[in-house]
């Protein structure tokens, strides 16, 4: 793994529990959210599935975001928005950062 490209005050934060060979992660809990910082050092898909509500910004590199059968090509500056409980997927390319909101205080756990 490479160096984080996130500053100190991101990276004093924990990693979350996320199964994903190549990603570096980083946890904000934020009340009854969740923050995630995303850095994918490999291509990686993630297939279709649904949660609470979810809105994210591409911080760098690229992302196909299918939600509700709606294919999206992200990139840099882009934001994406997906509603409470629809079916969404997506291709990530090396490379790929970003910042997640997940409207869910327990999506995910601070590695151990």
């Amino acid at each position: 793994m490479k160096k984080s490209i996130f500053p100190d005050i991101i990276n004093c934060h924990p990693q979350a529990e996320i199964p994903v060979e190549g990603l570096q992660s980083r946890l904000i809990q934020a009340g009854d959210q969740q923050i995630i910082f995303m850095e994918f050092d490999q291509d990686f898909e993630i297939t279709n599935h649904t949660h609470e509500a979810q809105w994210g910004v591409v911080l760098d590199g690229e992302m196909e975001i299918t939600i509700d059968g709606d294919v999206k090509q992200l990139k840099k500056g882009d934001s994406y928005f997906i509603p409470k409980d629809v079916v969404h997927s997506a291709r990530i390319k090396k490379g790929y950062k970003d910042m997640t909101l997940f409207n869910q205080k327990d999506r995910y756990q601070p590695k151990k």
